[in-house]
């Protein structure tokens, strides 16, 4: 795949066109590695790697990692990203959520262990649930449904971790896991029905801001640099466990709302729907570990990331 002379350590990202995995491929690139995408763009975008287009130090493979992963070559490093990951996306494809939870990550895990590479995992909060313990740490088991219509998302990320660790005692694979926690950013896409890109979107186009039930559930929002920031600090260390990488600052889906309001300067008004089955009452990571582990916490201020964000999807509008 690439020149085996070549000193460049070489990652694998799966889900390499998608919101976080080209985020990632670009930070990986920055630090001298050489990258091999790998996407099936059910989901993910060619347009969110456009920029990487002749780069001697990135390669993509357009595959569904839910099929055998064939690499030649070296591999130091896998990063499994590959999932839908925003409601709208799981819900419409469930079954092809539930098998890159569970085909894509044996897969991925197996490449990793034929090339005894570091294998990284991007899980979820939505491991906790809908949880009873507040903030949320990585020992918690979590309150998840297992037959709601949310369950194919966050089964098929428990049941990976699972496999990751499995791999991890009985294969002796150098495995991390990363728990992401609400993530926004520019590459967002604006139709994917998350709460960051619905509510800049409706503001930006003057229609109602769509709040379900009173607004009063709690979200933690991660600009996505300081979030690739904690995953690569991460992928770097020997720890084996579960990390939280999040945000701490909490506000409620409605508080949310006004500051989009306030920020874009539109009229909108606030309207709301019932509540989602299973959607959380409240989200907010404990970062304690990140902090010691990795000496890891959030930089970007809520604020100048939403500007980014929104600045993103203005330009995006005007294309």
């Amino acid at each position: 795949m690439f020149e085996s002379v070549s000193r460049k350590k070489v990652a694998v990202v799966t889900g390499g066109g998608g919101f976080l995995g080209s985020h990632l491929s670009d930070r990986l690139i920055s630090e001298g590695f050489r990258v091999i995408a790998v996407d099936n763009l059910v989901t993910g975008s060619s347009g969110n790697l456009a920029h990487l287009a002749g780069s001697q130090d990135f390669k993509f493979i357009r595959h569904n990692v839910s099929e055998f992963i064939f690499i030649p070559g070296r591999v130091d490093f896998v990063f499994h990203f590959a999932s839908p990951a925003s409601p709208i996306d799981y819900l419409e494809l469930p079954i092809p959520t539930l098998k890159v939870g569970a085909l894509g990550t044996h897969n991925a895990l197996g490449l990793a262990k034929e090339k005894q590479a570091v294998f990284v995992l991007a899980s979820t909060s939505e491991c906790y649930g809908d949880p009873l313990v507040h903030p949320q740490k990585e020992d918690y088991w979590g309150n998840v449904n297992p037959i709601g219509p949310r369950g194919v998302y966050d089964e098929a990320k428990r049941f990976a971790e699972a496999m990751t660790m499995a791999y991890h005692r009985h294969h002796r694979l150098n495995t991390k896991i990363v728990r992401i926690f609400n993530t926004y950013g520019p590459r967002m896409r604006l139709k994917d029905g998350r709460v960051v890109p619905a509510f800049i979107s409706q503001a930006l186009n003057q229609e109602p801001l769509t709040v379900f039930g009173d607004g009063s559930q709690t979200r933690s929002f991660c600009y996505v640099s300081d979030l690739i920031d904690g995953i690569f600090r991460l992928a770097m260390t020997d720890y084996h466990e579960p990390v939280n990488i999040g945000n701490p600052r909490e506000m409620t889906i409605l508080e949310f709302a006004e500051k989009i309001l306030q920020i874009t300067g539109s009229k909108s008004r606030i309207v709301t729907q019932p509540l989602p089955e299973d959607d959380p009452k409240v989200r907010r990571p404990d970062i304690s570990r990140a902090q010691k582990v990795l000496g890891w916490e959030p930089k970007v201020d809520f604020e100048s990331g939403i500007r980014e964000t929104i600045l993103y999807f203005k330009d995006s509008k005007a294309a």
